[in-house]
């Protein structure tokens, strides 16, 4: 190892004591020592901190103690700016601290030992029980506790996939089974959606299927949480409307597509798309292939429907022009080379439309209490405004909490604005961030609070009912917007009666979980196994886009730290799952989630397609990269001459690998 390049007197005899350094010696030797103080510093503050913590943590189960220890450690390592310190490190040929989540204090004293031995100080060797996690361990007891809580590696790769099931997967076993053959490793159920009913079923195919298939598959059930929505918004008008398919021109491409059904049949949606219009069922009997619907629409325009098919759901018809409709419209039959009497009827009760609030830049937004019904502005004949929009809010506490200049996002942010005044009924926002042409706000639309502490219980409500059902059926419980360790103690204390491990994973989904996230993971370890879900959607409301990258980054060094497994959520291969294509950026980011234990993929008419486009990135990133560390493999793109000393050139068909 060079520390010195100005050149240096002959080595000193084999028999004679060397000698001191000289002065040619001094700048290397200060560096030295200035690293050696600052390392021997650093490690003070690492086990003041460890003493502290634990201190704070009596109920840590004892086989996560030792990770607890190594999570103490390394928040003392992140409280200080080692960027000087590194860049010293490195320029002696050392290692710079930068991958040492998983054994943070043996890791600085192994660069403490080579110090104090350049500079020929007495080393003494720390006590065996001093390191709570030595070289290699660490990630040992990451895979242990990866295979704890979410099942055995899948075959060929390390990440986990896990697949949130759509409501059909508890009447559709064969689904189930496509998604665990496609890759599926961990299984999702949302308890936001569906009943205790469907997902019994769900958790039946699930083992089923990983039965059938000598597979492990586990389950996850997520509890709803403290979702903060907009509530109910007044009932538009019951009218409906449809529209053909036009090119540029403005002609046909395809006619809309009406479905006329018995009144009081269950809905179904039209296949390839289209409008449902109830009518008596007596009328219904008598329409047939070929017959034709005529009826004046509701701004005095004839209009017809051609009936194309009859089915058990109803009559299906098509229209080359659009309609406005509602109920009583009159509708008559025609059928050619009929005399006979001509049946008529009207349209029958029709769903109202869904109300939504048009709101831009500069508009005021008032949020009301639950059970509130909310509405949009009002104007007068001018255009002046005479009413604000108003929006009811789903989480009573919130007035309780919110305060003036807070931030709010709607929407899955999408809509920014900020508070500017509050009472006990209501707070008023004014908006600050919409499209140009102004953004729509909906009924049960997200809404995140980053500046207000809620302080709410982590399982209440409708909650400690799912639970029942969840210990009966997963294997693991998701936690959502998880913000105090309180929190995370309650749903400990609520599983403390069930005679079966059942794993818990903390979801950090809001700016404040972020910031307590050493706390919360020190509360988790009263437990085991645990796990945490990055929650990247309302986590980026919360936070900001712009943060996303390095704040999950953050939480999958701390997370590693605590020997903790991390989940990968939100719109992974969204487009692919959905649409059936994915697009460049979600291949990278999916790329990137190699880093954690496991990958979430939301639900999606293409999600088994996804399921096994994620199988085979992981399985091929797994070759290159593992956690922060880039894995050296041999690279076929190297090969430009002849091949490294003592080997022979593979053949192409071993490349397959790396396709």
């Amino acid at each position: 190892m060079i520390l010195d390049e100005s050149p240096r007197p002959p080595p000193p005899s084999p028999t004679t004591d060397a000698p001191r350094p000289g002065p040619d010696a001094r700048p290397a030797h200060a560096a030295l020592d200035d690293v050696l103080l600052r390392l021997d510093a650093l490690r003070e503050d690492m086990t003041t901190l460890e003493a502290t913590m634990l201190a704070a943590h009596p109920a840590i189960v004892p086989s996560m103690r030792a990770s607890a220890r190594n999570l103490a450690h390394y928040v003392a390592l992140r409280r200080h700016d080692l960027r000087s310190l590194q860049n010293e490190l490195a320029r002696l040929g050392l290692s710079s601290l930068g991958r040492t989540e998983a054994h943070v204090l043996a890791n600085v004293d192994a660069v403490r030992r080579v110090v104090t031995h350049l500079l020929d100080h007495p080393w003494r060797e720390p006590a065996a029980d001093e390191h709570p996690v030595g070289f290699g361990e660490g990630r040992a007891r990451l895979d242990l506790h990866t295979s704890a809580l979410l099942g055995p590696s899948p075959l060929e790769r390390r990440v986990h996939v896990m697949v949130t099931l759509p409501s059909e997967a508890a009447t559709d076993p064969r689904l189930v089974r496509d998604l665990v053959e496609s890759g599926m490793s961990v299984a999702r159920i949302n308890c936001a959606h569906d009943d205790a009913l469907a997902w019994e079923r769900m958790s039946e195919h699930v083992r089923t299927a990983a039965a059938a298939t000598g597979r492990s598959c586990r389950i996850l059930m997520d509890l709803a949480g403290p979702k903060l929505r907009t509530g109910a918004l007044e009932a538009g008008p019951r009218a409906m409307h449809w529209n053909p398919t036009r090119d540029p021109r403005g002609q046909v491409t395809a006619p809309a597509r009406v479905l006329i059904v018995a009144e009081g049949a269950p809905g179904r949606p039209v296949a390839g798309g289209g409008s449902l219009v109830p009518v008596p069922a007596t009328f219904l009997r008598t329409l047939a292939s070929g017959d034709v619907v005529e009826l004046t629409d509701l701004r005095g325009r004839g209009r017809r429907l051609e009936i194309a098919s009859r089915t058990d759901a109803g009559a299906l018809a098509t229209c080359s022009d659009s309609a406005w409709i509602e109920p009583g419209v009159r509708l008559v039959r025609r059928r050619a080379g009929d005399d006979g009497p001509t049946p008529e009827t009207v349209v029958g009760p029709l769903p109202p439309i869904e109300t939504r609030i048009l709101l831009r830049r500069g508009d005021t937004l008032v949020v009301t209490r639950p059970g509130t019904v909310g509405r949009p502005a009002t104007y007068d004949a001018d255009g002046e405004p005479v009413a604000p929009a108003s929006v009811p809010c789903t989480l009573d506490e919130v007035f309780a909490r919110v305060r003036a200049g807070d931030a709010a996002w709607f929407d899955d942010g999408r809509i920014g604005a900020r508070v500017v005044s509050v009472t006990r009924e209501r707070f008023v926002v004014e908006i600050t961030h919409a499209r140009e042409q102004g953004s729509w706000l909906g009924a049960d639309k997200g809404i995140n609070l980053p500046d207000t502490h809620l302080d709410l219980p982590g399982v209440v409500g409708k909650d400690t009912d799912d639970l029942r059902t969840a210990v009966r059926c997963a294997d693991m419980i998701g936690l959502s917007f998880v913000d105090d360790p309180s929190n995370v103690r309650d749903l400990w204390r609520a599983l403390s009666t069930v005679d079966r491990p059942l794993g818990v994973v903390v979801k950090i989904e809001t700016r404040r979980g972020f910031e307590r996230l050493p706390e919360i993971l020190l509360a988790a370890m009263e437990g085991f196994p645990v796990g945490v879900m990055i929650a990247r959607g309302d986590l980026a409301v919360e936070c900001g886009f712009e943060r996303m990258a390095e704040v999950q980054e953050q939480i999958l060094w701390m997370s590693e730290a605590a020997h903790v497994p991390v989940i990968w959520a939100t719109q992974v291969l969204e487009t692919l799952a959905k649409k059936g294509i994915a697009t460049r950026a979600e291949i990278t980011d999916a790329a990137m989630s190699e880093r954690a234990e496991c990958v979430m993929l939301n639900k999606g008419p293409h999600v088994a397609s996804a399921v096994r486009a994620l199988d085979d990135i992981l399985r091929r990133m797994a070759g290159h990269q593992d956690k922060k560390t880039p894995r050296l493999r041999r690279l076929h793109i190297s090969e430009l001459g002849a091949p490294p000393v003592g080997e022979t050139r593979e053949p192409p068909e071993s490349k397959q690998s790396e396709r």
